[in-house]
């Protein structure tokens, strides 16, 4: 499938991985992206966060990280670095930490993925992560709303001419 692939530049000016976020053009709010540089001028992941609360703060945060990216490395009951992001975006400052996780299969396009569901001792975020067959690690942390199975068929990946330096 497309969005599995590794993209092929000689000198990428963005991730040389396909993103997998919902396109811009599908989600009525502000969507904002980052890179995660590496030392080495390397792209350690991207993270796109997605606003339909006016300017009040991010609704979701969609992370792609590579294997080897230092922001997949978690230590027990840690959560993943989307759901900091979103609560540091949305000015949160109370600890939060993973409870519980469980897995459950989902349906994307042709494909099933092995979903990990992540619970988090702030009932108001939703958390989940999936593995691509190339190894970059998708996680979604939502902010008030479910993370429901109509939201994977949104998934496909962006196009690099979002990520090329001007």
């Amino acid at each position: 499938m497309s969005f599995l692939r590794r993209r092929s530049a000689p000198t990428p000016a963005g991730p040389d991985f396909d993103v997998l976020a919902m396109d811009p053009g599908d989600w009525p709010g502000v969507l904002g992206a980052g890179l995660l540089p590496a030392p080495d001028g390397s792209c350690q992941g991207v993270i796109l966060r997605y606003d339909l609360f006016g300017g009040r703060g991010p609704a979701m945060v969609i992370g792609n990280l590579p294997e080897g990216s230092p922001a997949r490395e978690l230590g027990e009951d840690e959560m993943p670095f989307e759901v900091l992001h979103l609560l540091e975006a949305l000015g949160m400052e109370e600890e939060v930490r993973a409870t519980a996780t469980e897995e459950i299969p989902v349906m994307h396009q042709d494909s099933l993925l092995i979903v990990r569901r992540v619970k988090c001792s702030e009932t108001r975020v939703s958390c989940v992560q999936f593995d691509r067959s190339d190894n970059v690690l998708v996680t979604i942390a939502s902010w008030d709303r479910p993370i429901t199975d109509d939201l994977y068929r949104l998934l496909k990946p962006l196009p690099a001419e979002l990520f090329q330096q001007q």
